[in-house]
């Protein structure tokens, strides 16, 4: 089992960044891919990024390749998120999830996190 915990979400202006973490706890974290999911207000929820177990491979849904980066360290049981030049249509509580298989659905993952809101200022 993994219980996910997020941080670092906030309040930032257009253009600026942040960087969320995703602290695990489980024996299982350095096996299982990670992803960041978001859902905006009034929107489904929708996949963000995605890391194999051993970071091997990194995937990005089309509105945030090259502003996001996705990363994690085994040895700390964490993921992270970076996000650069952030727009007000980022604004959206974002959500870590670990899950057995490779995958951008979020039907794959079967743990996650209680979410971070961040809010991006126009």
């Amino acid at each position: 089992q993994v219980q996910l915990v997020e941080s670092g979400g906030g309040l930032v202006q257009a253009r600026g960044s942040l960087r969320l973490s995703c602290a695990a706890s489980g024996r299982t974290f350095s096996t299982s891919t990670m992803a960041w999911f978001r859902q905006g207000p009034g929107k489904e929820r929708e996949f963000v990024a995605a890391i194999y177990w051993n970071a091997a491979v990194t995937t990005y849904a089309d509105s945030v390749k090259g502003r996001f980066t996705i990363s994690r360290d085994n040895a700390k049981n964490t993921a992270y998120l970076q996000m650069y030049s952030l727009q007000y249509e980022d604004t959206a509580v974002y959500y870590c999830a670990a899950g057995p298989r490779w995958s951008v659905s979020s039907t794959s993952y079967n743990y996650w996190g209680q979410g971070t809101q961040v809010t991006v200022s126009s």
